[in-house]
């Protein structure tokens, strides 16, 4: 029997989930996996320096999806005895019967306290807001007088949304969304929120609001127990040992053990359509040297913008719309420090008590950081030296080719430290004991410009049978990991049962409802 070649561009949580489930449901395809970088991951990659392991972007592993739960405690089981950080602590953690120890295995997933809140005038506010003394002793009398008055003149007079700041707005009141939604919000996008589409907010923060803050405040207090947990507001996640990336490791290694080729280093260069207007292959370059490469299905993380500039025979007006999808790059720079100035207030223990924030949302316009990571906190593993240092990531987001991303990496290292003394969350240089830098294109992709014709570009590359696009990029769409990894469940099972309608696919993670929310 002929198999039936399959090529997938990317080797990304969309990727490998597409490339695993074709190799383990069915023996009728032929795998490729085409991978620009050296990694696996993509934005969900792990770092190693100098024994210290970073997250670019920060991961949490949480999904109302059982088929994604279910997929991830088999390629990663769940702890079954303490941590490290655990036992040093004495602390309670959820484990899972007969599941793996840490401390001995690698392949396990940790369970970890959900901590992330904002930063604002060097104190600590919950993410998202919370009615609890510490907050209006942190904002003062005068800023939570106009925050509830603004809050009331929001529910009286509704906006139009006809962008995220309107969104944000009728959610939080004018006030709160200047103190902890404007500028976060223009530093991540480079774009002001009036600028941007409101559809983001729907997918990303929908649920939360200050009446979301109420009712879960009071149902703590009355001890309801069935209550709805948005994701913000979820307490505890799981997280691969050795970080994010260890998931992909895993699942390249069980696609390469089931018979499918990952090449690494190799750069898809054209989507190659033929007279039926069907694919009929790809061309990729691996070491400056293009190779052709037929193919019968093309499934294609790659971002949107790529793949169509790749393409021939494109109408002019899809290659616009593609060519003016907008994305926002990344940056980030770990440190390596003896110590950090943050003092740990909150009731929750960690080793050398440092505070237990897994990350941080700066929303200092002092600035140019956007948030910063505590590694530690992630997963004890991820230090080398766990009791004498703390591993922070500084992350900043930029747009390729701009100054930030132009500066060397030392300039880049220094400026970050920089910000840190500036910040009080070390004292000064001193205190540093390395520093790397790791550069991410294409990390966000954004909701402006030309993405509101995206659905006129959705219908042409549909009528291309053999192409499915999946995951973040490949569909121009902020998913997480699980739904980018539903987008490629879906595809699969269209593939094996012989389905054109890719509705199914699109419509992963479109439903309206927040995108972390547990019933």
């Amino acid at each position: 029997m002929t198999k039936k070649t399959v090529l997938i561009i990317g080797a990304g949580p969309a990727g490998l989930t597409a490339a695993y489930e074709l190799l383990k449901k069915s023996d009728e395809y032929s795998v490729t996996v085409f991978e620009e970088s050296d990694c696996f991951g993509g934005i969900s990659r792990t770092v190693e320096h100098n024994g210290n392991r970073m997250d670019m972007g920060g991961h949490r592993f949480f999904s109302k999806v059982p088929e994604v739960n279910a997929w991830w405690d088999e390629l990663l089981p769940r702890q079954g005895k303490p941590a490290k950080d655990d036992k040093l602590l004495g602390r309670n953690v959820t484990l899972q019967e007969g599941g793996p120890d840490p401390e001995s295995e690698d392949r396990v997933m940790l369970r970890r306290n959900r901590v992330s809140r904002i930063f604002f005038k060097q104190k600590f506010f919950d993410y998202p807001i919370t009615l609890k003394a510490d907050t209006f002793r942190n904002m003062g009398f005068k800023d939570t007088m106009a925050s509830g008055f603004s809050y009331l003149g929001s529910m009286v007079h509704k906006r139009k949304e006809e962008s995220l700041e309107d969104f944000y707005i009728n959610r939080f009141g004018k006030k709160l969304y200047s103190m902890f939604f404007e500028h976060y919000t223009e530093n991540l996008w480079g774009r002001h929120p009036s600028e941007i589409d409101p559809s983001w907010g729907a997918q990303r923060v929908k649920g939360v609001s200050i009446m979301a803050v109420v009712k879960n405040a009071l149902e703590k207090q009355f001890g309801k127990k069935d209550r709805v947990i948005e994701t913000s507001l979820i307490e505890e996640f799981s997280y691969p040992k050795l970080g994010p990336g260890e998931l992909w490791d895993v699942t390249a290694e069980e696609v390469i053990r089931m018979g499918g080729t990952i090449l690494k280093n190799t750069k898809v260069t054209k989507i190659r359509k033929g007279d039926d207007n069907q694919l009929v292959g790809v061309s990729a370059v691996t070491d400056g040297i293009e190779k052709d490469y037929d193919g019968d299905i093309v499934i294609s993380s790659m971002p949107i913008k790529d793949l169509v500039a790749g393409m021939n025979d494109v109408p002019e007006e899809m290659r616009r719309i593609a060519e003016g999808l907008p994305y926002r790059d990344y940056m980030t720079v770990g440190v390596l420090v003896n110590k950090l100035n943050l003092k740990n207030e909150t009731s929750m223990k960690t080793v050398g008590n440092i505070v237990p924030d897994n990350w941080v949302y700066v929303h200092d316009r002092s600035v140019k950081m956007g948030r910063f990571q505590i590694y530690n906190n992630w997963s004890p593993y991820m230090v080398k030296d766990l009791a004498h240092t703390v591993w922070i990531g500084l992350e900043y987001f930029c747009n390729e080719g701009d100054a930030l991303w132009s500066m060397s990496d030392s300039d880049f290292a220094a400026l970050g430290v920089r910000e840190m003394v500036n910040l009080n969350l070390i004292d000064s240089r001193n205190n540093v004991l390395d520093t790397h830098v790791e550069r991410v294109k294409k990390a966000y992709p954004a909701y402006f410009d030309t993405y509101s014709e995206i659905d006129s570009l959705i219908a042409y590359l549909n009528t291309i049978g053999n192409l499915y696009c999946v995951g973040r990029n490949g569909q121009h769409r902020y998913n997480n990991i699980d739904h980018s990894m539903c987008t490629s469940f879906e595809t699969v099972k269209n593939i094996l049962n012989g389905v054109q309608d890719k509705s199914s696919i699109w419509s992963v993670n479109t439903e309206q409802e927040y995108h972390e929310e547990k019933k």
